[in-house]
């Protein structure tokens, strides 16, 4: 692809997206292990929810067609215990959150609805409904209902549901293999000194940091020598991975290096270059059957770029249904320009029900504070040149 064709944003995700075209290996893990992994099948509900009728409160249970204004205690009744149908006329159980009931009874009164009550006996208020606070067999689901679905990044609630299915172990896909790359000379990790000459290397620390606040994990394979030679033996040892992640060496004024090393390990683009700001020079596209992802070298562009085009290919290349991003309507706060012609990323604060642009939209690729200090982005299409306070936008939150 020519890189003087930039490509609409809305091309840009959707030629990202189509590069996720096949799935993970299968494993099984313990429940325990399971957090944040994606199912590799549907769970289907075994026991029924609740598995039997129980009580949803501490009170008395009844028969509501034989109830009377005084009934009898015929006993008591705990969780765990199972009691069998015994109640003559004018009877009740007294029972506890959670305790099955039996049979002959189907009304749940609490404690604090009773005009009185001793161990011995209880008076009834006047005015009862049948079925309160009673919990049925299968009212949450029932067996064979469909309860978690392939594809389904599991969070601590979903846990929760397997819990209450006995479940112990769980197909999953197995976690991609992500590396992630930087390009210059004149980088140096955090632990090491920098000259004035030199500079530390922030994007891959970023970016290794918001894969895996969305998790994944990625492995920092440090620093593509700065020649074409060199750099193309080190992709030819990169192939095991199911995604690279490049920031630098891609921009039109760069010796672009990277993509020619790439290409000559088979490398084929399904665009180069995208019609915003920042993030103009980002890269996408396949290496045999490794996804690649070249981000720009300036930090804020690589991160914005990234969370916007990578995070949604890899959510869907993970096996995940739902990978994309969600956005919400809120109203603008302050007024602010840009520039027409092209899609803007704009960073700011999501606070107070509003957005508030941050530094007033003036800000430049290569610095860092913009993302310390923002929360949310918006995504402008390309004719817009200004947003008024008040205005309703929509925005993603990080």
């Amino acid at each position: 692809m020519n890189k003087e064709q930039a490509v609409s944003f809305d091309e840009a995700v959707n030629l990202s997206l189509s590069l996720a075209t096949s799935k993970p290996h299968k494993a099984w893990v313990s429940i325990f292990d399971a957090l944040g992994r994606t199912l590799a099948r549907e769970i289907v509900c075994k026991k029924n929810l609740p598995s039997y009728n129980n009580a949803a409160m501490d009170g008395f249970a009844i028969n509501y067609t034989h109830k009377a204004q005084t009934l009898r205690i015929k006993r008591r009744i705990l969780a765990g215990d199972s009691v069998e149908p015994c109640l003559g006329n004018e009877e009740c159980y007294k029972i506890m959150t959670g305790a099955k009931v039996p049979d002959d009874a189907d009304t749940i009164i609490p404690f604090e609805d009773c005009v009185s009550y001793d161990e011995n006996k209880i008076v009834l208020p006047s005015s009862i409904k049948k079925g309160n606070a009673l919990r049925l067999m299968g009212e949450e689901e029932r067996v064979g209902s469909i309860l978690l679905e392939e594809g389904t990044c599991l969070n601590s609630r979903d846990i929760a549901l397997l819990a209450s299915q006995g479940i112990s172990m769980v197909e999953v896909y197995k976690k991609l293999q992500i590396a992630v790359f930087s390009t210059g000379d004149e980088l140096k990790s955090p632990w090491e000194n920098a000259n004035e000459n030199e500079i530390y290397d922030i994007n891959a620390l970023a970016l290794i940091s918001l894969l895996a606040e969305h998790g994944f994990v990625a492995h920092n394979c440090g620093v593509i020598p700065d020649n074409l030679e060199a750099a193309t033996e080190y992709f030819t040892r990169m192939k095991q991975y199911d995604v690279l992640i490049t920031s630098g060496g891609v921009s039109m004024g760069e010796a672009d290096f990277v993509e020619r090393a790439l290409i000559q390990n088979g490398f084929e683009a399904s665009f180069h270059g995208i019609n915003i700001k920042p993030g103009k020079p980002t890269m996408m596209g396949k290496m045999g059957e490794t996804i690649v992802a070249s981000m720009p070298g300036n930090p804020l562009a690589a991160y914005v770029n990234a969370f916007l085009f990578l995070i949604p290919v890899l959510k869907k290349l993970q096996g995940q249904k739902k990978f994309n991003l969600d956005t919400i309507k809120v109203p603008n706060a302050e007024p602010f320009n840009l520039k027409s012609g092209r899609v803007n990323l704009v960073l700011g604060s999501f606070k107070d029900g509003m957005f508030h642009v941050f530094g007033a939209n003036k800000y430049g690729s290569g610095m860092v504070k913009p993302l310390i200090n923002s929360n949310a982005l918006w995504v402008s299409d390309e004719k817009t040149s200004r947003i008024e306070a008040g205005d309703e936008i929509r925005i993603l939150l990080f």
